[in-house]
């Protein structure tokens, strides 16, 4: 089998989805994966996020990772998401980047490849299983093959027992939450190498 190659994406207001996103990468790489570890772009006006400390603190903590952009999404065999949930969706900053795939999704440049994704929320009940199946539905748009954790492993209902992707309270990413992450990520580099081989 090929090595995978694995895109990490991410975006973090307060820091829970980039703390998912390194977790993410140590175990694909760690599973045999060429990982990039990419944010996406803010697109908040620099006011908005300067009024808010813990958001100003996150903008700078990520400052030096990678902005990802189309050639990332066309060189990678698999994709693993993390954002958090606003009203029952992802937030407009991964939209916006979405939403700027066209041209290569029309290319078909998007297709065929793994696709997971995770996310948290203020609450339990915050929209989290939303935005993680409307991402899903993106990826169904390209051809994506969406690769869900499932029940397949005991640590997957020690951290909430989503399967369909992991997802937390925000700030409340615990060693469970690692330890379902680290194992959706693993299953992405699986089933990744397969398709790839």
């Amino acid at each position: 089998m090929g090595q995978p190659k694995i895109a990490v994406v991410f975006y973090s207001t307060y820091g829970t989805n980039h703390q998912v996103a390194l977790a993410a990468a140590e175990a694909a790489s760690a599973a045999g994966a060429e990982v990039r570890l990419l944010r996406v772009a803010e697109t908040a006006p620099e006011a908005v996020v300067n009024g808010q400390e813990a958001w100003k603190v996150q903008v700078e903590r990520v400052k030096d990772i990678p902005v990802v952009t189309a050639d990332d999404m066309v060189w990678a065999d698999g994709y693993f998401i993390s954002a958090p949930t606003r009203f029952g969706s992802s937030p407009s900053q991964l939209r916006a980047f979405i939403d700027m795939l066209g041209g290569v999704w029309a290319g078909g440049k998007l297709a065929n490849k793994t696709f997971t994704a995770t996310t948290s929320a203020q609450n339990p009940h915050g929209g989290q299983e939303a935005t993680i199946l409307g991402l899903y539905t993106t990826a169904m748009h390209w051809g994506a093959i969406i690769v869900a954790p499932g029940y397949t492993d005991a640590v997957l209902y020690e951290a909430g027992g989503n399967p369909y992707g992991f997802s937390t309270e925000a700030g409340k990413f615990d060693d469970k939450g690692r330890a379902a992450v680290a194992h959706q990520a693993k299953r992405l580099v699986e089933v990744t190498a397969k398709l790839i081989a």
